[in-house]
């Protein structure tokens, strides 16, 4: 894949002279959209008034070009015993300082002179300096075409010490040993538990959020389950009868699929510590994502062993099948209202974005509750009762409750909070990032937004300015449903930049169906915990002179 940066005349002169990299030819990349059909790749110039036939005769040419000069290298490697890099050396190149090291296989390249050509930005290529480049192509299935290599093959340096072997640094006594394998990409908050986020420019880059990059939120060590011993108990009401059912009893129940946010209560937390010291993981705006979910519905289950609503207050206590070194179990509820209304669409799911569930998000059956906060909606699900009271997991009672700013951890009362169930509007910028340097004529700004309950998001504004003044960015993706819009809004404006400015204060906020507005500042909305943070969300950037 090439994005070339000059003329295509220029690039055209590059080729028959036998240089490395071409001109401005871009791929675009197969992306998802909500309906998790794959779009197919397409070719285009960056200007309309190239016709498909100077395509191929250009691409013959830039196509020649690469491949004698991936000849040439060729034949000029084969004479000279390549370098031989430990993976810790190149680890160690991951900035322009260091120069960008990158590996694909036992091969080692040196990437530097490439990344302001990289067609999905230097950002993205800036993802796997100092380390392999397969769990990146893994995501963008474009990458793997021979031409491709070619280009790559002309920054070989060397290749990785063929007695080099990856070692778990874990002991066999870690509860963490057997912890899935991660995409690296993901920002990580702790790595024991695991708690990661994908960075802000991959995150709005699908309308539905890739598995390896979903961020992801443990409470203790992931559980490896047998899907053949799987069995999921269902406690039942008192004179019925209890369920235990397999994987196979579940897919006997009419499969249900939606498309579902999740976003931590947490997420953004990093924003309020910057104000005053929270107790938390430093999560930054990657606390939320999105996906296709399919299972069983719960009402359906519960229905089936012999529950139904009643005039008292009940809740449908949740249990997970991950616990701590003393047996205690990650737990949380809902109330019955909720878990027993069709139109609330809570699943038992046993699918994400067309795929068995992942370890990391609940392999083989974890609760979603759309509209409500992450922290519902349990995996490695083992357990369901209905109680009169909500569950007494620590999770439930002690946490994840929003309190007054004025609340200290000698003064904090979590019996006074009701936990949380449905959050507040959100919205966030994902690009441009903080600090970055952006063009001097357009800008280009890019975020999601969501709302809980089902609360659709009918307006983001945006502000160059800091809040002085405003423009209304552009929905992407469908509507959704009144009272059912459970997944986010992706959004964008394109704008002038102002003239004469050096800089800009970019700031977002959105709008929700009850007219629910993002408040301003933190501090109203600071607490102890660092949990619903969703103040206008802020970006500094500096204009290129």
């Amino acid at each position: 894949m090439l994005l070339l940066h000059r003329a295509v005349g220029l690039g055209l002169r590059q080729a028959c002279r036998l240089k490395s990299t071409t001109s401005r030819i871009c791929i675009q990349v197969c992306s998802t959209n909500d309906s998790f059909q794959p779009q197919c790749p397409s070719l285009y110039f960056s200007r309309d008034k190239y016709s498909t036939r100077g395509w191929r005769v250009v691409g013959a040419l830039l196509g020649l070009g690469a491949v004698l000069t991936y000849r040439d290298h060729r034949c000029r490697a084969a004479q000279e015993s390549p370098r031989i890099y430990t993976r810790e050396e190149v680890k160690s190149h991951s900035s322009p300082e260091t120069r960008i090291w990158v590996t694909l296989g036992s091969e080692v390249f040196d990437v530097t002179e490439f990344v302001g050509l990289h067609p999905g930005g230097p950002s993205k290529l800036m993802l796997a300096a100092g380390g392999p480049l397969e769990p990146f192509w893994a995501l963008y299935g474009i990458h793997n075409q021979s031409h491709v290599r070619e280009i790559l093959a002309q920054y070989k340096i060397g290749e990785l010490s063929p007695e080099e072997k990856a070692s778990s640094t874990l002991k066999t006594s870690d509860p963490y040993a057997d912890d899935p394998i991660r995409h690296p990409a993901l920002k990580v908050n702790s790595q024991c538990p695991f708690n990661a986020e994908p960075p802000p420019e991959l995150l709005t880059e699908n309308y539905i959020t890739p598995n390896p990059i979903f961020f992801t939120r443990n409470h203790l060590p992931v559980p490896n389950l047998d899907p053949d011993t799987y069995r999921l108990h269902i406690v039942g009401p008192p004179g019925g009868q209890s369920l235990s059912l397999s994987l196979d009893d579940l897919y006997q129940f009419p499969k249900h699929e939606i498309t579902v946010t999740l976003q931590c209560a947490g997420n953004r937390r990093s924003e309020m510590s910057q104000l005053k010291e929270v107790k938390g993981l430093e999560w930054s705006t990657g606390a939320i994502s999105t996906a296709r979910w399919a299972g069983a519905r719960l009402c359906d289950v519960l229905a089936q062993a012999g529950h139904q609503l009643c005039e008292n207050e009940a809740h449908v206590c949740f249990e997970g099948l991950d616990s701590d070194p003393m047996g205690t179990a990650y737990g949380a509820s809902i109330p019955l209202t909720r878990a027993m209304d069709p139109e609330a669409e809570v699943l038992l799911a046993y699918e994400m974005n067309g795929q068995p569930l992942p370890r990391d998000h609940g392999f083989p059956v974890r609760v979603v509750v759309p509209g409500v906060v992450g922290a519902r909606h349990v995996k490695w699900l083992g357990k369901v009762s209905v109680e009169p009271e909500e569950s007494y997991s620590h999770w439930q009672r002690r946490d994840y409750k929003g309190f007054s700013p004025s609340v200290d951890w000698d003064t904090v009362d979590f019996d006074s909070a009701p936990s949380i169930q449905e959050l507040p509007v959100q919205s966030a910028i994902t690009e441009p990032k903080d600090g970055e340097m952006i063009d001097s004529r357009e800008v280009t700004v890019k975020g999601y937004a969501w709302s809980g309950g089902g609360r659709a998001v009918i307006r983001v504004d945006v502000s160059l300015d800091g809040g002085l003044t405003w423009q209304v960015a552009q929905l992407d993706g469908k509507e959704q449903r009144p009272g059912k819009a459970w997944a986010w809004r992706l959004w964008q404006l394109q704008a002038p930049v102002p003239a004469g400015e050096k800089e800009l204060n970019i700031v977002c906020k959105a709008v929700d169906d009850s007219y629910n507005v993002q408040p301003d500042t933190v501090a109203p909305i600071w607490n102890l915990r660092g949990v619903l943070s969703n103040a206008w969300h802020r970006v500094h950037v500096w204009v290129a002179p």
